[in-house]
């Protein structure tokens, strides 16, 4: 088997054990990717018990007459965050659409897994270093989650500002995570720390921004998202 296929083999069933290891932080809204090494062996990992339900309630907020879910599988600066807070604010100011009116997802996923992480953890793990993130106006060298970042805090412009993740959950959006792309998440707190994978998993999850949704995986919220009406985006 080659590495690149044993790595993928690794995370999915990684995911899956990491998820199966907390069941009740699994389904709670409130909770460089490094992906998964060889460190664990896949004997230990594949003994676990079935992983756990996922909550899909989200899908009854999507009642707007736009409907639309923003598919966000790179950092590139948060340009995919950024995206979907414009598509609103472009309906609103164009076509003079209500609140209620729009309904929007953003499924973050795959390599873009950290932008849903608290500015402590990118701090504590240096994630942009790993991942090569530089302040989204200035390019300068930072320590924090660009989705994050404030009008105060960090000289965002203030259209950005309005933009964040937690501006855009206030407004409505709901905002799924993938599980399978966590896994390496709990997988660098597991090596850094040198704690079990429910532990690694559960301190992790203490770091994830309030209010996102935690999915089996990304394509599975994406597609969830169009069953029920949303226009699909590639939003980075």
């Amino acid at each position: 088997m080659s590495t690149d296929r044993r790595q993928f083999v690794q995370q999915v069933i990684l995911g899956g054990a990491a998820l199966a290891a907390v069941p009740a932080l699994a389904h709670a809204e409130t909770p460089g990717v490094t992906p998964p090494s060889g460190d664990v062996s896949l004997p230990m990992l594949m003994d676990q018990p079935p992983a756990p339900s996922f909550d899909t309630s989200w899908t009854s907020r999507l009642t707007g007459k736009y409907k639309a879910v923003f598919d966000v599988p790179e950092i590139h600066g948060g340009s995919g965050v950024w995206r979907a807070g414009l598509w609103r604010n472009h309906y609103t100011d164009v076509l003079k659409s209500q609140p209620a009116d729009l309904s929007s997802v953003i499924v973050i996923r795959h390599l873009a897994i950290p932008l849903i992480m608290s500015h402590e953890f990118w701090d504590t793990y240096d994630l942009a270093k790993a991942n090569k993130v530089r302040h989204p106006m200035t390019e300068k060298k930072t320590r924090r989650n660009p989705v994050l970042m404030t009008v105060a805090d960090d000289a965002l412009p203030e259209m950005f500002g309005k933009l964040t993740l937690p501006e855009q959950m206030a407004r409505g959006s709901v905002v799924l995570a993938c599980g399978m792309a966590f896994a390496g998440m709990t997988s660098l707190v597991m090596k850094r720390e040198k704690l079990s994978m429910a532990d690694a998993r559960a301190k992790a999850m203490s770091m994830v921004v309030p209010g996102v949704i935690m999915q089996p995986n990304g394509i599975f919220g994406v597609t969830l998202a169009q069953h029920h009406g949303c226009v699909f985006v590639a939003a980075s």
